[in-house]
């Protein structure tokens, strides 16, 4: 059953109203009619099963069926910070780490980044990208995409525990690592640019508290890293069952 967001305040007395953008999918690229079913979420945790009533070009307006509290969500918050990255790969990172659960991203400008910070338009793209990503995983919330910030303002605002996977660490692997946190609620991830962190950004980190880990005995690309790493720490506490 097809999924869209809303804002709360187009769910009232039981009926629903869609408008902007999504009418135009529900319309002309589904087909969707009278009659037929999809679920509607409102961002706060709530779904609703929704039966539609009137299409238009303008608005589209259901029944509301049932409710119930989306049962999707992971109970373990985890923040992605990825370094800005070129041409597309920040959308295939915001788009994976959306679909295995990834609660907020904020992008950082490192040392090593080529990437320019993004324009209003490609902020704009990245918010669709999360957004689609999201109803179509099943997510019962959006997750939040952050300001870009510089890499030692985002080691200085963290909070909850925090890795950053570096290709040159090879005394702690991820795994002996995240088996000794217990039984975290907030885990922050520090992704690096295609060339990589510096020696100096980890030893930065590291001070801040932020435990540096190793990936495996591979190197990864930039935008594989965040969602390998996410994937791991999901599965390790216990999210992936």
């Amino acid at each position: 059953m097809h999924r869209f967001f809303v804002l709360p305040l187009c769910i009232s007395n039981n009926k629903v109203e869609i408008v902007g953008k999504q009418v135009h999918q529900i319309r002309e690229v589904l087909r969707l009619k009278n009659g037929d079913q999809i679920i509607v979420l409102d961002n706060t945790g709530w779904e609703y099963k929704v039966r539609l009533a009137a299409i238009t070009r303008q608005k589209v307006v259901g029944e509301v069926i049932s409710q119930a509290h989306c049962q999707n969500e992971p109970s373990l918050e985890v923040t992605v910070f990825q370094a800005l990255l070129k041409g597309s790969k920040t959308d295939l990172v915001l788009q994976k780490c959306t679909e295995i659960g990834v609660a907020r991203f904020v992008p950082i400008a490192c040392e090593r980044c080529v990437a320019a910070k993004p324009s209003a338009s490609r902020i704009e793209r990245w918010e669709n990208i999360v957004l689609e990503a999201a109803e179509q995983s099943g997510r019962g919330n959006i997750p939040e995409l952050g300001s870009v910030l510089d890499f030692k303002q985002a080691c200085e605002n963290t909070n909850g525990f925090s890795l950053i996977p570096w290709e040159l660490e090879k005394n702690q692997g991820i795994k002996a690592v995240l088996s000794c946190i217990g039984s975290a609620k907030h885990i922050n991830i520090f992704i690096g640019p295609e060339g990589g962190f510096t020696p100096a950004e980890v030893e930065f980190a590291h001070i801040k508290g932020i435990t540096p880990v190793s990936l495996g005995k591979r190197i990864m690309r930039a935008e594989t890293a965040g969602l390998v790493a996410a994937t791991a720490v999901f599965y390790e506490c216990g999210e992936m069952d």
